[in-house]
């Protein structure tokens, strides 16, 4: 007797493609979620150091208070609301815009890029109206 051959198999056609599409969805969607977290944590500390800043100006700005003291305030916040590193490079400065006295508070940060680790620096600032007692 002969040995019996083995059965050729025949392509089934798209057999075992869902498997391979789902996993290149996923990872799309994955990375695309990533990416959205990413951006909110971005815009999150945005907004909170405009809150912050804006705070400091507006107390700097108080008719007993000086640019300084704003700056100093500006940290404590951030400090308060951020991870400590962020609060280094702040500034206070009495300029003048549109025709006022105002107190500009600013801020340069690192831009979170994967996480809270940065790529890029960020600055915002924040303006208070100087107070004028009579």
């Amino acid at each position: 007797m002969t040995p019996a051959r083995p059965a050729r198999r025949r392509p089934r056609g798209d057999a075992g493609a869902a498997v391979a599409e789902s996993v290149m969805v996923m990872a799309l969607v994955s990375v695309l979620f990533a990416s959205l977290l990413q951006l909110a944590l971005a815009l999150h500390l945005r907004g909170t150091l405009v809150d912050c800043v804006g705070e400091g100006a507006r107390f700097g700005a108080l008719a007993d208070r000086t640019p300084a003291d704003g700056a100093e305030r500006a940290r404590e916040l951030v400090r308060a609301s951020l991870p400590a590193s962020y609060a280094d490079d702040v500034q206070a400065a009495r300029v003048r815009s549109g025709g006022l006295d105002v107190v500009e508070v600013s801020a340069t940060v690192p831009l979170p890029l994967v996480g809270w680790f940065g790529g890029g620096s960020m600055t915002v600032r924040g303006h208070g109206l100087v107070e004028v007692l009579p």
